[in-house]
């Protein structure tokens, strides 16, 4: 019969094979880790301390798209990767940001220099489930970068999306006025370059 010890061993390692080999303090402790015996799983290199609060299991494989995943679990799954950072996650156009773009609900306190935080409510359909984190769809990607950024990574970014079929250009024209004029007007001229 599993001991108590191997059921919470379990646990914590089920929760990191779905989250790039990371989890909380509090995803630990409700699987039966103490904060004492949290601290004696670091102190013995059994798990990594990546943040405060944050720990990875040590030798887990790296993948692009865990930085992602660390992300969201500093924000307690309340962050969404969006923006220019979502394109990357897309792989759309050439966008590299050099921070984090989460996009948050009111109320969202947390900071940190490597992210910025945009606020707003994300409808359900602008949303899409990944391994260990969420992301804005390509479609609101778009509308998000086009309401903010400069027109080139807009243009790549849409011809892009166009080109492997992932929007439609009536999908943008219909949603653009909704991100305002600015973000229309770069739509519009996305789509010219594109040739639509």
């Amino acid at each position: 019969m599993p001991s108590e010890r191997q059921d919470s061993l379990h646990a914590v390692r089920a929760l990191a094979y779905r989250q790039a080999g990371y989890f909380t303090a509090a995803q630990a402790l409700r699987s039966g880790y103490s904060y004492q015996a949290q601290k004696y799983h670091v102190d013995r290199g059994n798990w990594l301390r990546v943040d405060r609060g944050i720990f990875r299991l040590p030798d887990w494989p790296a993948d692009l798209d865990d930085v992602y995943v660390r992300w969201a679990l500093w924000s307690g799954g309340r962050g969404v990767v969006s923006h220019e950072s979502a394109l990357g996650v897309h792989d759309l156009g050439v966008s590299d940001p050099s921070r984090i773009h989460l996009t948050v609900p009111a109320g969202f306190g947390a900071r940190d220099e490597a992210v910025v935080v945009h606020v707003g409510d994300l409808a359900e359909d602008d949303v899409v489930d990944k391994r260990g984190f969420r992301v804005t769809s390509v479609l609101r990607t778009l509308l998000d970068v086009a309401a903010g950024a400069l027109q080139e990574p807009v243009d790549d970014a849409v011809t892009e999306a166009l080109q492997r079929q992932l929007v439609s250009t009536r999908q943008l024209r219909l949603r653009a006025d909704a991100f305002g004029d600015r973000a229309a007007l770069r739509v519009e001229r996305a789509l010219a370059a594109a040739g639509q």
